[in-house]
């Protein structure tokens, strides 16, 4: 899979938060952005993922046959700031709505909700309701949608925070065997992921995008 965004504006309200972004990845990679806050960083996510329309610019995804007819966020997860969980119903309800509603894309599985939930570092406990949950342990059960149920792509605004540093390397392993088993990560952070070979896109925001690089 190849994933090509070329040139790239957004606008939030009537402001120009950035332009003149480009970007290609293919199964395996990861994209780490980087910047200060205001510089277009979960901007540019959120038109990854099909929340935002951008300005200009076009988001082009190639499969393995060539297929270019393929829509970004229809292949992705999206992890923001909110956890997107019901607070009043269980950890176990919660995931499997989201297990019923987004299903498997073609070339993985997703795990059980057990699965996933010992994979966060929590098992036992999806009985809970969400609200009754730490901030740090509903930080690690939202990160457990995208366990239970395949996308090829993850999209990842501060993914660890909440976090202490122990979830920091739990998740920082669950990203790298998700791109193992051929996955695209783009994650916006203002603290490592400890991610290995990670590309890193410094966003600078309008004020200064011409001038910004790959690191």
């Amino acid at each position: 899979m190849h994933l090509q965004a070329s040139d790239l504006a957004a606008l939030r309200g009537e402001e120009l938060i950035f332009e003149g972004v480009s970007f290609g990845l293919t199964s395996g990679e990861a994209l780490v952005l980087t910047g200060k806050n205001g510089s277009g960083k979960s901007t540019l996510l959120r038109v990854l993922a099909g929340l935002l329309r951008q300005e200009t610019g076009t988001i082009t995804v190639t499969n393995a046959n060539g297929d270019t007819d393929i829509r970004l966020p229809e292949i992705s997860h999206y992890l923001g700031h909110r956890n997107a969980m019901k607070s009043e119903l269980t950890v176990d309800e919660n995931l499997a709505f989201w297990r019923r509603y987004l299903g498997d894309m073609g070339g993985g599985t997703g795990m059980s909700i057990e699965d996933a939930a010992d994979a966060v570092g929590l098992s036992g406990i999806t009985h809970l309701p969400f609200d009754y949950l730490s901030a740090g342990q509903q930080r690690r059960f939202a990160f457990a949608k995208l366990l239970v149920s395949h996308r090829p792509v993850w999209i990842l605004d501060e993914p660890t925070a909440a976090l202490d540093a122990s979830a920091d390397q739990l998740f920082a392993g669950l990203i790298e065997a998700h791109r193992g088993a051929g996955g695209i990560v783009i994650a916006a952070t203002h603290q490592p992921l400890g991610l290995s070979d990670a590309r890193e896109l410094r966003m600078a925001g309008f004020a200064g995008v011409s001038a910004g690089v790959w690191g």
